[in-house]
């Protein structure tokens, strides 16, 4: 009668297992049947829905640390989301995951980045990274080069996929041609705050990628973290490849510098190093390939 009861428990809690594990991937699915289409946010609707979207990603999914008001009103807001342009990725056919438009029947934001123009910086409070790196010097050194500043990239976890991030992409590049950009500069995050997690690849960043002298940023000293933990010959490369996140690898790709000293960002849990890409260094390949 033992061995019977302790079957009939075990055959109950592998089925109750079974369902909770078929549900999980039933949640985590990809979607089908999506028509995704990427654009500027065109009211203060839509950036309060790229706003959400960031929420779920930095504050829910990943490390950020919410104050009250960001816990309360559910999405990543500052003062710089009124004087940037920020890019939508939407799915017009979606009905469940995403962040929902208003007025809007079936289309929800699945992933978004924002612009920031050199000249709607300097008329108004900088550079958003400014608080964190010296791009004063950079500024300075080419006058008649248009910088824009890239930053807050999200994707919604279950369209992290290769093709929204290039339909983003390809979003960003037809702002960029159309506004004539010279350089796009930014930060680009490690999910940790512990720099030892990530000695290999923030060395081989520091060896392989430093940007030169005539595009170099350096971190403010006050929040300097050195990036130059391990000597270039003990490097491992395919393993600090692996360890790089998509979005710093993607931009190593198309042909970026990486700036001198990483940051810690106590807010958001991360580490950011600084990119630079000069939009004359893109590979043909890639301007081609993003091109609409």
């Amino acid at each position: 009668m033992f061995n019977l009861s302790q079957k009939i428990k075990k055959y109950i809690s592998l089925k109750y297992n079974n369902g909770i594990l078929r549900i999980k991937l039933k949640l985590n699915k990809e979607p089908i049947n999506t028509l995704l289409e990427t654009r500027l946010a065109e009211t203060k609707n839509e950036i309060k829905a790229a706003q959400q979207l960031r929420y779920r990603v930095f504050y829910k999914e990943l490390s950020a640390h919410p104050n009250m008001i960001t816990r309360f009103t559910r999405r990543d807001k500052d003062a710089y989301d009124k004087i940037c342009q920020h890019m939508l990725v939407i799915d017009k056919r979606n009905k469940k995951r995403g962040v929902p438009l208003i007025g809007k029947k079936r289309e929800k934001v699945v992933g978004t980045y924002r612009l920031l123009p050199q000249r709607t910086a300097q008329e108004n409070r900088g550079f958003y990274s400014q608080d964190e790196y010296a791009l004063l010097p950079l500024l300075e050194k080419y006058p008649k080069k248009r910088f824009l500043e890239l930053g807050r990239s999200c994707v919604l976890q279950t369209y992290r996929k290769k093709s929204t991030i290039e339909l983003l992409w390809q979003g960003v590049w037809k702002y960029i041609q159309e506004n004539d950009f010279d350089v796009m500069i930014g930060c680009a995050s490690f999910q940790c705050n512990d720099p030892s997690e990530i000695a290999l690849p923030l060395s081989f960043l520091y060896h392989y990628c430093m940007a030169p002298n005539e595009w170099m940023v350096s971190a403010l000293p006050s929040r300097y973290t050195n990036m130059n933990l391990i000597e270039k010959e003990n490097i491992n490369t395919k393993d600090a490849l692996k360890m790089l996140p998509p979005l710093i690898k993607g931009y190593l790709r198309l042909g970026a510098y990486i700036g001198d000293g990483a940051v810690i960002d106590k807010q958001f849990g991360t580490i950011d190093v600084f990119v630079i890409l000069p939009k004359d260094k893109i590979e043909k390949r890639f301007v081609d390939k993003f091109t609409i």
